[in-house]
C-alpha cells in the first residue's frame, strides 16, 4: 500500500501560524518595549523642562507680591498709628528687628516700625522705644530705597516721601516699586516716581 496523505494538512498548518501571530500580538499589547519606555521618558523630560521655568516664575511672582504687600501694609499701619497717637511713627530698615540699619544693609534685610521716644529725632531708636512691628521679607531679589527711613506724621502732610524698589532677579521688567508721597500714601508701580525704568 502506498503512503497515505494526511488530508487538510496545509490548512491546519496555516491556521497554527496565524494563531501564533495572534499570541505574539497579544503579548505585545499586554506589555511595552524598551523603545516605548525610552520615548515616554523623553516626553516626560521635555514636559518637566517646560514646567520648571513656569513654576520658578510663579514662585518669584508670589514672593515679590507678598513682600510688596507686607511693606505697603507696614506703611499703612504706621500712617494710622501716627494719626491715632498724634505723634510721628517711623519705618526703618532693620536686620535684627531691634535697631535701624545704616548704609551697610538694604531693605531686603527687613524693616521695623516704631514710635520714637523723641518726636524731634524720629529716626533715633533706643532701649525705651516701643517696637510695634517687624518684618523680614522672603524675597530672592534686592530691595533698595532712596531713604534710610520713612517718618509718618499725624497731620499727614509732612511725611517722608521716597521710592522703595523691589528688584526682581529676572530684571527691571519684572521689578516693582512702592512710591510714597509727601502725605505718606503708598502706591505700587512698575516705574519710578519720575516715570522712568526702575534702577535694577
Amino acid at each position: 500500500a502506498g503512503k497515505r496523505e494526511i488530508s487538510g494538512w496545509p490548512s491546519i498548518a496555516h491556521g497554527a501560524i496565524l494563531q501564533a501571530h495572534r499570541e505574539v500580538d497579544d503579548m505585545r499589547n499586554q506589555g511595552v518595549t524598551l523603545l516605548e519606555v525610552v520615548v515616554v521618558i523623553a516626553i516626560m523630560a521635555i514636559l518637566a523642562g517646560l514646567g520648571v521655568p513656569a513654576m520658578n516664575g510663579w514662585v518669584l511672582d508670589t514672593r515679590r507680591t507678598a513682600s510688596i504687600n507686607a511693606f505697603v501694609g507696614s506703611v499703612q499701619f504706621a500712617r494710622s498709628e501716627a494719626a491715632r497717637r498724634h505723634m510721628p511713627v517711623t519705618v526703618c530698615k532693620s536686620s535684627d528687628g531691634l535697631h535701624c540699619a545704616g548704609s551697610e544693609a538694604g531693605w531686603d534685610a527687613g524693616w521695623l516700625v516704631f514710635v520714637p521716644s523723641d518726636p524731634e529725632r524720629p529716626t533715633r531708636l533706643d532701649g525705651a522705644t516701643p517696637r510695634m512691628l517687624t518684618h523680614q521679607p522672603q524675597f530672592r531679589g534686592r530691595i533698595s530705597a532712596n531713604r534710610e527711613a520713612f517718618v509718618f506724621r499725624a497731620d499727614g502732610r509732612r511725611s517722608t516721601n521716597g521710592t522703595v524698589v523691589f528688584c526682581d532677579p529676572r530684571g527691571p521688567e519684572r521689578s516693582r516699586a512702592v512710591v510714597i508721597s509727601h502725605t505718606g500714601r503708598p502706591r505700587s508701580s512698575a516705574y519710578s516716581a519720575a516715570g522712568t525704568s526702575l534702577p535694577c
